[in-house]
């Protein structure tokens, strides 16, 4: 996402761009196993 941060997206946003993308909703997570096993 080009380094956009939670912290950083208020300045981003009043420079007047018309969107931002945020990488931390998905890279601040930690992974979660979910699989099912068939037998």
């Amino acid at each position: 996402s080009g380094g956009v941060t939670l912290e950083t997206i208020g300045d981003i946003a009043q420079t007047g761009v018309g969107l931002i993308s945020v990488g931390a909703l998905t890279h601040s997570y930690r992974a979660v196993d979910i699989s099912m096993l068939f037998t």
